[in-house]
């Protein structure tokens, strides 16, 4: 995608609403009522609230995992149908699972032809991520040999082995170690750098104080606070020397667990 032809934001959102049905029965659950916002380019963007707040489920719309009941969205600059936009995606679950009996080069090579890389760029691509997240020795053997951390790095080895405009990563740092949240923070780094965009879904407020540029929070999915991370913590800092939890952590209060 030309930087000179991309559209204005990475991720739009217009007045979206998802509405769950609960089969055999009259009950509705809204998971998201008229949420609105942009993920600008060049941005790490923030997703926080309390659990069952939404953030997941906006994350599967975007991803065409599942549609709105209304609204709009636009994902690079194309709605939601254009299914050919996600081969600019990247993707990494909270808990990532892969098949067991596949190698980490297989799998590598295997979403890299899904998302449409070259074969004759997608070697040399796979090589490169093996060698920065340290799996280059192991790439040979089957993924069921592979620890917790190990499988955390090839998570995000296979989210960027498309080299993706916008990276989404769901709740990544649940349970990692200390140098996989390294590499996960160059990663988050590297394509901001780029001028690409990430949305990050985090419970961790210290991560998106450190990490964000902006943030949008959700409290039973309606969207109750966006703005930029440094003005939320300069504002919290005036009020009381707690940084960016002081902004968010009353939003939490009474919230469904």
């Amino acid at each position: 995608m030309d930087v000179r032809t991309r559209p204005h934001a990475a991720a739009v959102f217009e007045k979206v609403t998802k509405v769950y049905r609960l089969p055999w029965t009259s009950r509705r659950i809204i998971a998201l009522e008229q949420v609105s916002f942009s993920v600008p380019w060049g941005e790490v963007f923030g997703l926080v609230g309390p659990n069952r707040s939404g953030k997941t489920t906006l994350v599967k719309i975007l991803l065409s995992i599942c549609r709105p009941n209304s609204g709009h969205v636009m994902r690079l600059g194309g709605p939601l149908s254009d299914r050919a936009t996600l081969a600019d995606v990247g993707y990494v679950h909270e808990n990532p699972s892969f098949p067991r009996y596949l190698t980490a080069r297989q799998l590598l090579n295997g979403y890299g032809r899904l998302s449409g890389v070259p074969a004759s760029r997608l070697r040399t691509r796979s090589d490169e991520l093996l060698e920065r997240f340290g799996l280059i020795d192991r790439s040979r053997e089957a993924i069921a040999s592979f620890s917790k951390g190990m499988l955390q790095r090839l998570a995000l080895a296979q989210a960027l082995v498309n080299e993706p405009k916008l990276l989404v990563l769901d709740e990544p740092c649940e349970g990692m170690d200390l140098p996989a949240r390294r590499m996960l923070d160059e990663v988050i780094c590297h394509q901001r750098s780029l001028g690409h965009s990430v949305i990050l879904v985090s419970h961790s407020l210290a991560d998106i104080g450190r990490l964000c540029d902006r943030v949008a929070v959700l409290r039973a999915g309606r969207l109750v606070l966006t703005g930029r991370v440094d003005e939320l913590a300069h504002d919290a800092v005036l009020q009381e020397p707690q940084s960016l939890e002081s902004a968010l952590e009353p939003l939490y209060e009474g919230a469904l667990a």
